[in-house]
């Protein structure tokens, strides 16, 4: 029996995993996409490069579209991302002015179709080891840095002569914003040792410092490499959402009608899905809301942190009246945010590894990080505050 009609068993709502892939879909949808020209000869390493630091593999199973002779333009659904690949840059001395002109025209022309399709960087492939740059290069860098900044990145970078060749192209001041030596994948040198890669999280921190900061997001989303970087945008994400659509003063809703928190829970985990760059689908979903421990279809998520926190933290809201707090309510909504990126951390980890987690250990993970984020809660609630929740404590507990 599949999950999906495991979960119809046991009568929860998977609408609720629909829910959230829609608002998924959705939040990407609005995040402007990062668009990046990957220049170099054959042979110089881009494919090699555009796999290791992006999602799935972009350079093979990616969409190819020619849109000029020289350009391939590749893009993958689900990935805010657009790659302007060149192609044929061994071409004779009689053409090389033509490729520059083309080239100069196409950054212009993805300009004037608006900002979702123009371009914003671009990196230019040497191979370290051939140790040679040639002239029309030098001239092809300088003419695309006018319009875009260069970032020159020196792949395959192994060896005492590959340092040498760096230091000779730093003393040649050329108009790019940086070198980067990379090695992209770990080089096998003997069977039993390897050159592990590097240089990848130094291209990261280097494009996030030169692309404008509104794509920073879909540059996040689209990267493999820096899994703390998600997780950092996503938890500040998450804080801002949170005190923005809550507040202190948020109204306080009777615990009977906790499942009115849900439509704003999911919009939340929805739009941490999209910052998070993970093509989850409906199972792995279905998995971590089995995790929060409910089957009562859309009072799942309001409900059950509820009842939750009641067994946790004694004295949480009015539980006499019957309602909790705004601040309580955001309290709880924080420890559902930060539980389902901690368990989206640890599946982006599995995938950066080559490893498949499987749907129950993606429930259990769930169900085990929302009890130790409940736990924090009340580990570092003081007790002159223990029934009231104040914004200096939610400050403390969300930053």
């Amino acid at each position: 029996m599949s999950l999906w009609s495991k979960m119809k068993k046991r009568n929860m709502n998977p609408q609720l995993a629909q829910d959230l892939l829609a608002k998924s879909h959705a939040e990407l949808s609005k995040m402007q996409p990062i668009n990046i020209m990957i220049a170099g000869k054959t042979g110089s390493g881009k494919s090699t490069l555009i796999n290791a630091l992006f999602r799935e593999k972009i350079a093979e199973t990616g969409v190819g579209m020619p849109i000029t002779q020289e350009v391939q333009k590749l893009t993958k659904e689900g990935i805010p991302l657009t790659l302007f690949d060149t192609q044929g840059l061994e071409l004779n001395v009689d053409v090389q002015h033509d490729v520059l002109t083309s080239l100069s025209a196409l950054i212009k022309q993805e300009k004037a179709k608006g900002e979702r399709h123009q371009l914003h960087l671009a990196y230019y492939c040497l191979n370290a080891n051939m140790s040679r740059i040639e002239s029309y290069e030098i001239e092809l860098i300088s003419a695309i840095a006018q319009q875009l900044p260069v970032i020159l990145v020196l792949t395959q970078t192994i060896g005492e002569e590959t340092e040498r060749f760096e230091q000779y192209l730093q003393s040649m001041a050329l108009p790019v914003e940086a070198i980067v030596p990379v090695l992209a994948k770990d080089y096998r040198i003997q069977k039993s040792y390897s050159i592990q890669s590097f240089g990848l999280q130094e291209l990261i921190d280097i494009t996030l410092e030169v692309i404008p900061s509104e794509v920073h997001k879909a540059f996040i989303n689209a990267q493999r490499i820096d899994i703390q970087l998600k997780e950092d945008s996503a938890k500040s994400w998450a804080k801002t959402y949170i005190s923005s659509a809550f507040g202190v003063g948020f109204t306080p809703i009777p615990i009977a009608d906790a499942s009115l928190l849900v439509p704003m829970q999911i919009t939340m985990l929805g739009h941490i899905t999209a910052i998070f760059g993970l093509s989850l689908d409906k199972s792995q979903i279905l998995s971590m809301i089995a995790g929060i421990g409910g089957t009562g279809g859309a009072t799942l998520f309001g409900k059950f942190l509820v009842s939750s926190a009641f067994k946790v933290i004694p004295g949480i809201g009015t539980i006499t009246g019957g309602v909790i707090s705004g601040a309580t309510a955001s309290v709880l909504t924080v420890t559902l945010a930060y539980s389902y990126i901690e368990v989206l951390k640890r599946i982006a980890m599995a995938e950066a590894t080559g490893q498949d987690l499987k749907l129950v250990e993606i429930q259990k993970l769930m169900n085990q990080s929302l009890k130790d984020q409940l736990a924090i809660v009340s580990d570092i609630l003081p007790d002159s505050i223990k029934n009231r929740f104040v914004p200096e404590w939610l400050d403390y507990f969300i930053k």
